[in-house]
């Protein structure tokens, strides 16, 4: 994103106070209108060596990468399931492989129109691509990592730019690697349309083309009828919600917190079973925190929504605990980084968690916040920011 977008920006909400709902973009597949790419692209699961991109096209299409190192793009990269190459459809999800680590790529996309079938012969229309974009893969073993976590939007979409361009700078570059939303970044998720506009858009508009971000499930991802469509839109090691994974000094293990009420509710019609999903997520958890990896990295960072501790006494919190809370207190945990409650806290280790927990607020103006973290291979350093500029608090840990 261009300064001077930024800056338009920040004129324009010390006017007004808060930006509207960004506009909506048509989705109708059965239109005269030609091909165009409704949203993205948007960068995924960015690794040492690898990187998904991710985009949607208004007709139904085949679809490739191109990219390279430096100034080049000579590569083309499409997606293959059982063999055929993925075609005919709206949501393209492509990954590179064997990327070179620390260095800068190029890529840009492209969409052709499929128009029909006929028998073994395929039908195209015209191709679209587009602008030459660029990333740049982390260093396998790099000595430095920084992110911004923001937790709790609910469907207000404002708050992206409003955190990120006020906070999320340093003097005119943007201070960090890669954005994660810990979580509640809707209320009932509906639609592809309600993705697009109250996340995809707002990301790609700021840094998503070039710089990944990551969607943790909250509580509210898990309701609507849209919700068992959320993963088809973005990518996670061995497409699961858990997941561990290492940049720079830092190894983060996510979990998944699931709902915060009983499996039997009423509100979930008997259509969820997230007892047995954290069950599960507790016994890889144990094998996880036994690898050398893990145990060898200067710093352990846990990323989940709803936090086993400080966060009521309702149902997901308490088996969070019960299931997460004695594995976690043996693996040597640096930090655990949170939403869920609203209102934002820090919180020393104690008799019940031997780490810092650290609860980010939201989503009413004067609760927001954007909670910063960088680590070097010495020391790590987190800062809470309030959406006014205020600072909440910071914790510096050294390297064990």
């Amino acid at each position: 994103m261009k300064l001077s977008n930024r800056r338009t920006f920040l004129e324009n909400i010390s006017k007004a106070g808060a930006l509207g709902l960004l506009p909506t973009m048509g989705l109708a597949q059965d239109n005269p209108e030609p091909n165009k790419i409704v949203v993205g692209p948007y960068l995924q699961n960015l690794t040492p060596d690898s990187v998904t991109i991710v985009w949607i096209s208004s007709k139904k299409s085949l679809s490739w990468v191109e990219y390279g190192e430096g100034r080049y793009t000579s590569k083309k990269a499409l997606a293959y399931n059982n063999g055929l190459i993925e075609a005919n459809n709206c949501i393209h999800k492509i990954t590179l492989k064997n990327l070179k680590p620390g260095t800068a790529h190029r890529y840009r996309i492209v969409s052709t129109e499929i128009l029909g079938f006929k028998g073994s012969r395929v039908e195209f229309g015209e191709s679209i691509e587009s602008p030459l974009l660029s990333f740049s893969t982390p260093e396998l073993r790099g000595e430095e990592v920084k992110l911004v976590i923001l937790n709790d939007i609910h469907d207000r979409p404002q708050i992206i730019p409003q955190l990120l361009y006020r906070h999320g700078y340093k003097g005119n570059e943007k201070d960090y690697d890669f954005v994660v939303f810990n979580g509640d970044c809707f209320d009932w998720v509906s639609s592809e349309q309600q993705m697009i506009d109250h996340l995809l858009q707002p990301c790609i508009d700021i840094f998503a083309s070039e710089t990944p971000f990551l969607l943790i499930q909250g509580n509210h991802e898990c309701r609507g009828g849209f919700s068992r469509h959320i993963p088809e839109y973005f990518a996670y090691p061995e497409n699961k919600y858990y997941f561990s994974f290492r940049q720079g000094p830092i190894h983060f293990l996510v979990l998944d917190s699931g709902e915060d009420k009983p499996d039997d509710n009423v509100e979930y019609g008997g259509l969820v079973a997230f007892d047995q999903y954290r069950e599960t997520q507790a016994e890889w958890l144990k094998k996880e925190i036994e690898k050398e990896e893990f145990k060898q990295a200067p710093f352990r960072v846990l990323l989940i929504h709803i936090s086993p501790y400080h966060s009521g006494d309702w149902h997901g919190t308490l088996h969070c605990r019960e299931v997460f809370g004695p594995i976690l207190n043996k693996a040597g945990i640096d930090l655990q980084i949170s939403g869920h409650t609203h209102r934002y806290m820090m919180h020393e280790a104690d008799e019940n968690h031997n780490y810092p927990i650290v609860i980010g607020g939201g989503p009413l103006e004067g609760k927001r916040t954007l909670t910063k973290l960088k680590a070097d291979s010495k020391k790590m350093y987190l800062e809470m920011i309030r959406d006014d500029g205020e600072k909440l608090g910071h914790l510096e840990i050294a390297a064990s």
